[in-house]
């Protein structure tokens, strides 16, 4: 009863698993189940669900659960240069042998698989230019950070960390590397154009291939044996002959030796191990087993004839190395015949071609037991070879060794099927490779895009911003105008209203038959009327701006001094004289002539005012 329920609630976690296949396209049959289970449980106790049907109806009406799932199944544990020990190992040690191997002009291609939010693709960038230098690195370099969870790998484009996920970069590479904006630290952007982010499943997805370098730490750890056999050789398929692998310090790699080889085992890298095409199937020739007892004279002959008909080639040498039996496919095969029989294996080609089989031979006595000898090749002429595999097995009865028998398989079908196999499997991979290689230009040129479209959208928003302080500064500079308008309007009125006043003014002066003369503190003229016209017979254009003392009229002027000198500094504000002198007619009159100080609005004396009027009597 208890197997059952335990059958039916795996059989329940498994449709929530098929659920998300089926809805979101994530595939976590691979995962291990005991993780994957307590990582469910943990969220539906998180949203108070006890049973895995409610918790996939519960999916079904909220579409932002998934996120949130995901989030606790994708465990996106990752940081820069974590685990220094290994990184520092990878920098010293592995990275200079693998860029000696390249050359100095190759392009290298990285592959950050389970890159997460992006720290550990940006960790080999920084190990690459540190290497190469930022020209070489920007030139030669392509990493390739993929991931299952589209959240974090939009989250690694930003490629702004902060303060806490930057604690394990030591600080001078933190100044060289990353620009601080605020609180964030920002990768530089001419190297991070260098690193391509992409969706990949591992587990459904082709590899990236002709890869120099692996980086898959703490990945594997939480799929099962199988499906870790699926990915590695996946893995192993994307390196390059003798390219390294990097995992995480909980991963391990002992029973895969025919893919990978260690480099470190303590710091988890590996090499590739190359493949040389597919292995032929065994084939094992059959001792003749010793007879039980003496057979009749018929059945020998019946055995000799069967043997002589046998369909693969077969010699039997005695344990005196002499040649015992010969059947007939090796009469045709290696150009043999009846005469050949009792002589010594030394005497004959065939003990060194198409194989040296005298030492081969004593092994199988010494060591009794069989021996196989696999592809050899023989050349019978010029556009004849033929590859053949060779089995020499012990024969022996009642533990005493009677001979050898050696049987040459004719394997050249076989071994032509497998070399078009190998042709055809190459022409696959070229052309799989050269499908990649457009995907991965079109993911190259997709990123481009995205920078493309960022940097497009940075220089809108600040185009837009610009043109928003560009309104302002009009609307400033439109309310500036309305103001000078104001104030030239009235600026206008003032001047009507001063024109007004001038001509009002002017009107006075010209209507007094007395002669007026202005002047400012250094007594030159600033006002003279036509009454002083009349008198003096001394235009206005002609006076105005000239010194008082210095105007040639018939008025005795030097007496005139003391007078407005009294009137500029205030001691005497109103004064009088009457002075003898000769008007424009050249005719001898009595002046009289009253200064006045000319007071601005504080009271101060900022001129004289000068009447002169002559006296009629």
């Amino acid at each position: 009863m208890e197997k059952a329920l335990t059958d039916g609630v795996e059989a329940d976690f498994e449709a929530v698993l098929l659920y998300l296949k089926e809805a979101r396209g994530f595939d976590f049959t691979g995962y291990k189940r005991t993780s994957l289970s307590r990582r469910v449980r943990r969220r539906m106790s998180q949203v108070g669900i006890e049973e895995y049907t409610d918790y996939i109806d519960y999916l079904q009406v909220n579409s932002d659960e998934f996120a949130a799932l995901f989030n606790v199944l994708l465990i996106n544990v990752t940081g820069f240069l974590r685990d220094p020990e290994a990184w520092e190992h990878l920098r010293t040690e592995v990275l200079p042998q693998l860029l000696a191997e390249l050359g100095p002009e190759a392009p290298i291609r990285v592959w950050s698989a389970g890159c997460a939010s992006g720290e550990e693709a940006y960790s080999l960038a920084i190990l690459l230019t540190e290497a190469l230098g930022v020209e070489a690195f920007r030139q030669r370099v392509k990493i390739y950070a993929t991931d299952v969870d589209e959240e974090a790998l939009a989250q690694a484009r930003q490629a702004s960390y902060g303060e806490r996920e930057v604690e394990g970069v030591p600080p001078d590479l933190l100044e060289r590397y990353f620009e601080h904006q605020g609180m964030r630290y920002v990768f530089r952007q001419d190297l991070r154009r260098s690193v391509i982010f992409g969706r990949n499943d591992l587990v459904q997805d082709a590899p990236i291939s002709r890869i120099h370098l692996l980086v898959c730490r703490n990945t594997l750890m939480y799929f099962n044996a199988e499906t870790q056999a699926k990915i590695l050789t996946r893995l192993h398929f994307a390196l390059l002959p003798n390219s390294v692998l990097f995992l995480g310090k909980a991963e391990m790699l002992l029973s895969y030796d025919s893919l990978f080889t260690p480099v470190d085992l303590k710091r988890r890298l590996f090499r590739k191990v190359p493949t040389h095409g597919v292995a032929q199937g065994q084939l094992f020739a059959h001792p003749v087993a010793p007879p039980r007892r003496q057979p009749a004279n018929g059945a020998i002959e019946l055995r000799e004839q069967a043997f002589a008909a046998g369909p693969v080639a077969q010699v039997v040498i005695s344990k005196d190395d002499e040649v015992s039996l010969i059947n007939h496919q090796a009469e045709s095969l290696f150009g043999l015949s009846a005469r050949d029989v009792g002589r010594q294996l030394r005497d004959l080609e065939l003990s060194y071609r198409p194989v040296e089989l005298r030492a081969q031979v004593e092994r199988v006595k010494v060591e009794r037991r069989s021996l196989r000898l696999k592809d050899v090749e023989w050349q019978r002429g010029p556009n004849d070879t033929i590859w053949l595999d060779v089995n020499l097995s012990p024969l022996i009865s009642e533990r005493e060794l009677l001979g050898v028998s050696v049987v040459f398989h004719d394997v050249s079908a076989a071994r032509r099927l497998l070399d078009e196999l190998e042709h055809a499997n190459r022409q696959l991979e070229s052309a799989y490779e050269e499908l990649q290689s457009t995907n991965e230009e079109l993911e190259t040129t997709n990123e481009e895009l995205q920078s493309t479209v960022e940097e497009l959208e940075t220089t809108n928003e600040e185009l837009q911003s610009t043109n928003e302080e560009l309104e302002t500064m009009n609307e400033e500079l439109q309310s500036t105008n309305d103001e000078l308008q104001t104030i030239n309007d009235r600026l206008s009125e003032r001047s009507v209203e001063l024109d007004d006043l001038n001509n009002f003014l002017e009107s006075i002066l010209t209507s007094l038959r007395s002669g007026v003369i202005v002047v400012d503190p250094e007594m030159r003229v600033i006002v003279w009327n036509r009454g002083s016209e009349e008198l003096w017979g001394l235009r206005r254009d002609e006076a105005n701006g000239q010194h008082l003392l210095n105007l040639d009229i018939g008025l005795p002027l030097s007496e005139l001094r003391p007078l407005v000198r009294n009137a500029l500094v205030e001691t005497d504000p109103v004064g009088e004289i009457t002075i003898a002198a000769v008007n424009r007619r050249g005719r001898a009159v009595s002046v009289r002539v009253v200064a006045s100080a000319l007071r601005g609005r504080n009271g101060d004396a900022e001129g004289a005012i000068l009447v002169l009027e002559e006296n009629r009597n």
